[in-house]
């Protein structure tokens, strides 16, 4: 599984529903760091019917903190994906977990702590260049934009 620039989108960030909490100190770093680049270079990955972010929630927050209109993403059909593997991270606190509990979080008012889940198909993302210009926009130039 690959992907291409061709399959990244730009999708507002409200749309986007994080399942898990972030490290306040990893986010500061990479706020950083996007200031630096001036913009994103790396696409969040979210489940396309729901919006649930699969990886990327510090780039999600740096978003929200610099009150960005969107971000760059790549969606999938997370559930009936087979190809996309979950594991929980060595220091998670939970002994299973499915893919429908990720998805189950993400619409609830709670979150998971920082690094419950791990997507491996994060390993597949290809490198972009999308301008905090581009992303502050309200309206992309066009429907379903292609981040270039």
């Amino acid at each position: 599984m690959s992907w291409s620039e061709n399959d990244v989108r730009l999708v507002p960030v409200e749309w986007l529903k994080p399942h898990e909490e972030i490290k306040p100190k990893n986010m500061e770093k990479l706020l950083e760091m996007t200031l630096k680049w001036d913009g994103f270079t790396k696409p969040l990955i979210a489940d396309k019917a729901t919006g649930t972010i699969l990886d990327g929630h510090h780039r999600y927050a740096v978003a929200k903190r610099l009150d960005l209109a969107r971000v760059p993403a790549v969606c999938i059909d997370y559930l009936k994906d087979d190809t996309v593997e979950l594991e929980l991270w060595p220091a998670s606190s939970l002994d299973s977990i499915t893919k429908q509990d990720v998805i189950d979080m993400a619409l609830s008012a709670k979150l998971f702590p920082p690094k419950t889940t791990r997507h491996r198909i994060s390993d597949y993302l290809p490198p972009i260049h999308a301008s905090l210009r581009r992303l502050s926009l309200l309206t992309p130039s066009q429907p379903d934009a292609i981040v270039s």
